[in-house]
């Protein structure tokens, strides 16, 4: 009889039909849940990785409440780290010739808040560009951004002491919170240096060294000379 079995073949078309998009919302759904889950796991991993940033961010920028020492004509160290270069040196900029250096390497997990070492006034403060090498190498100092500052100490009135804020491969900021002319007391907070770094402190020929290379020092508490 014509067109005999035409509507079953509509009916069985039709569910032929709907059973491929019922398959495709299976395929839809099981990709959706992979995808969900990598996207979950990825988020998670971070959230984890965020989480031990903030954390270690947080511990970075610390700044403890230094513990100055008293007495006449102390230098205190400006930077928390390690001494790795004790020795003589020329320094024309500030302190016009011969004079004592003692260099501070400070790691990613030394506190990076470095602290007045004298009371006095600030009579130089200058941002000078430069490379970015790795601050472990004692000789960055004559090629890397840095910035000097120079304090005219008032204990013992007329001496000069130099300061020299590194920056190194990893930190690629320092930023001095002292300017010329600003009146500055021992231990104060002077600037921030953000990741590792190094800091030198020039001194005149008649100071007297109280530390050596491989001392831990801590910023605006540790003795690194005095005027005797």
């Amino acid at each position: 009889m014509k067109h005999a079995g035409k509507a079953l073949g509509a009916g069985f078309r039709l569910i032929f039909l709907s059973l491929v998009i019922i398959l495709a919302l299976l395929v839809i759904a099981f990709l959706a849940k992979i995808i969900g889950t990598f996207v979950l796991m990825l988020s998670t991993i971070l959230l984890a990785g965020w989480l031990l940033f903030a954390v270690f961010t947080v511990y970075f920028f610390r700044d403890p409440e230094p513990r100055v020492p008293s007495g006449p004509g102390l230098v205190i160290a400006p930077g928390h780290g390690k001494v790795d270069l004790v020795g003589p040196h020329t320094e024309p900029q500030f302190l016009g010739g011969p004079c004592q250096r003692v260099s501070i390497f400070l790691s990613v997990f030394d506190v990076h808040v470095q602290n007045v070492p004298v009371t006095g006034r600030v009579a130089l403060c200058k941002h000078t560009s430069g490379q970015y090498l790795n601050a472990m190498r004692a000789d960055s100092a004559e090629f890397n951004e840095n910035v000097y500052i120079g304090i005219e100490a008032g204990d013992p009135r007329g001496e000069k002491i130099g300061l020299r804020l590194i920056a190194g491969l990893i930190a690629r900021r320092i930023i001095p919170w002292v300017t010329a002319g600003e009146e500055v007391v021992r231990g104060d907070r002077m600037s921030l240096i953000q990741f590792g770094s190094r800091v030198d402190v020039y001194l005149p020929l008649r100071a007297k060294i109280k530390v050596k290379p491989g001392d831990r020092v801590v910023g605006g508490e540790t003795i690194v000379a005095a005027f005797e």
